[in-house]
């Protein structure tokens, strides 16, 4: 795409234009999304016509005005070219997600993400989406691995809807779970002990929220997909430092795991990377503090319990 993008418009831009050019772009159904910088804003109609001619499905070019930021992790968009809209369907491994851009999360760029974790996931597993979105990791992973059940949270009253109405659109209604809060509380009053595998796709929240992973897992454990963003410079490996974040949190919490495997999913900035680690959570016995011997989880509920009776 960053070939053909700066083919068509070499003829039409200058050597300093196409030089100040953002040729990367992601296409979520029919609607085209772009950066640029504000010195170059006033090529964004010329940009807009070059995707739609490289894209017939193309109908709508936005250009992207904010980056990702607050908790429903949204984004800013200006209208360029074609219909006014900020709501598609988007296809993926055989699924259809219907989203508003400006309403949810979306990233188009996770797809290769979502089925290998898909491809994972074992027959009749109950499943935990902490961070679930519209739902497309939990719907590809309810089609195609025949999973039992992916109760799938999120926060955003928005995101809900959407997931709701993508249940339906790909028939897994009463496979895949929507669930509206705080996946902290969710976890805690409602899904404790019960998975046998989680996801945790947020990486803005994944280190904060890793100990209520593990408390979803049954009591023999089971596995949790961490994704995280780390920083590292070229003699760094990110993985290799999430790995040492990760296991240290896991090791204070009296957790027996191993990390199974890890992976830059993508680089998001200079030597900026979301990385994801698969980690495999085995049954623990630990000292709950009370005169006790409990498993890791139940550790960890009786932690916040105590914790929110405190603040009361």
């Amino acid at each position: 795409m960053k070939n053909g993008l700066k083919s068509i418009l070499g003829g039409k831009l200058s050597p300093h234009e196409l030089g100040q050019l953002n040729r990367s772009y992601e296409i979520v159904g029919d609607i085209a999304i772009f950066k640029t910088s504000d010195s170059v804003e006033f090529l964004s109609p010329v940009i807009a016509q070059a995707i739609i001619y490289l894209h017939k499905q193309v109908k709508t070019v936005l250009r992207q005005m904010s980056a990702v930021s607050g908790n429903f992790r949204l984004r800013h968009f200006e209208w360029i070219a074609g219909e006014r809209k900020t709501e598609t369907r988007h296809k993926e491994f055989g699924c259809i997600f219907q989203v508003d851009l400006e309403k949810c999360y979306f990233s188009p760029r996770l797809s290769f993400e979502r089925m290998r974790v898909a491809g994972l996931a074992q027959q009749d597993e109950v499943v935990v989406n902490m961070f679930a979105g519209v739902g497309v990791f939990s719907i590809l992973m309810a089609k195609h691995s025949h999973v039992k059940k992916v109760y799938s949270i999120d926060m955003n009253p928005d995101a809900i809807l959407y997931m709701k109405e993508n249940i339906r659109l790909n028939t897994v209604q009463g496979r895949v779970i929507a669930i509206l809060g705080d996946a902290k509380q969710i976890i805690t009053e409602r899904l404790s002990g019960i998975s046998d595998r989680v996801i945790m796709p947020l990486p803005e929240k994944a280190f904060e929220y890793l100990e209520l992973a593990v408390m979803a897992l049954k009591p023999h454990g089971g596995w949790i997909h961490y994704y995280d963003f780390e920083h590292a410079s070229k003699s760094e490996n990110p993985v290799e430092k999430m790995k040492v974040k990760v296991a240290e949190k896991l090791r204070k919490l009296g957790i027996e795991f191993v990390v199974s495997s890890g992976r830059v999913v993508r680089s998001t900035g200079p030597n900026w990377f979301q990385v994801v680690l698969d980690i495999r959570v085995f049954k623990s016995t630990v000292s709950s503090g009370l005169g006790l011997a409990c498993d890791a989880p139940t550790k960890i509920v009786l932690a916040l319990r105590n914790a929110s009776k405190k603040s009361v």
